[in-house]
């Protein structure tokens, strides 16, 4: 069973992840910032780490994204940005953080589904 870290501020938005992601065979762990979000990810070693950019706390997605990649046993996990904000230069920064993908909130459950599938290797 996979292990996801879901790092996200908002309880509304973590049910919302967390309901569409129940139908999969993953266990899903939560932080509501970014600094216990990395402290989780430390100890769960997680598959895969979904995240916001925009957190409460000296910690915010792209420092926790910085973080993931400088520590050598968490620098290959997959890290997948949720955020309201789209535009092209948010696009390039959590790249340039090292984030493997961004969705933009809004976002579809299958969209959710289909990239956490792939990054996953659980794809159909």
């Amino acid at each position: 069973m996979h292990k996801i870290l879901l790092v996200e501020d908002h309880a509304d938005i973590r049910r919302l992840i967390r309901m569409t992601l129940e139908f999969e065979s993953v266990e899903i762990h939560e932080a509501a910032d970014g600094a216990t979000g990395l402290a989780l990810a430390r100890a769960l070693q997680p598959d895969l780490v979904l995240l916001d950019l925009m957190m409460p706390g000296a910690m915010d997605g792209l420092a926790l994204c910085r973080a993931l990649r400088a520590d050598p046993a968490l620098a290959r996990v997959p890290v997948v940005v949720l955020s309201a904000r789209g535009h092209a230069s948010d696009h390039q920064a959590t790249r340039e953080a090292g984030a493997d993908a961004h969705l933009v909130k809004p976002f579809s459950p299958m969209q959710l589904l289909e990239l956490t599938g792939s990054l996953l290797g659980t794809s159909a």
